[in-house]
């Protein structure tokens, strides 16, 4: 049980071999974080389909993004304001018109992800 953290070595484990090669498969908790913050950030329905949106059809402005979305103008601000300041988008100026782009590239595997799922939706079977 090598990789069991000290403050942790004294606890009873039933397969010490599946508690380091857990341990192993969860990695640096600093990473954990870091990709539960992403999870968090695509867990609300309207930055989702900002996320979505600004991933298949690139840079849009707010009220683009609010008739595509269906949001109000001022949520879909909002919502693009908290994914700015988590770094997932930036905001381009264009004169008097910011146009907002996905930039976090490991957003982009799970918006593949999330947009294939639509068309693979799992079937529940009723018995």
């Amino acid at each position: 049980m090598h990789l069991v953290p000290a403050d942790r070595a004294g606890h009873r484990t039933i397969d010490g071999h599946r508690v380091c090669e857990a341990i192993a498969a969860i990695g640096d908790p600093a990473h954990v974080r870091t990709w539960a913050e992403r999870f968090s950030l695509l867990a609300d329905p309207g930055r989702l389909a900002l996320l979505l949106a600004l991933h298949r059809a690139g840079p849009l402005a707010v009220s683009d993004l609010a008739v595509a979305t269906g949001m109000r103008d001022p949520a879909a601000s909002q919502a693009l304001r908290l994914l700015r300041t988590a770094g997932v988008v930036t905001g381009d100026k264009d004169g008097r018109v910011v146009r907002y782009r996905l930039v976090d590239e490991a957003m982009r595997p799970l918006l593949d992800a999330c947009a294939a799922a639509e068309h693979h939706e799992p079937t529940v079977a009723v018995g």
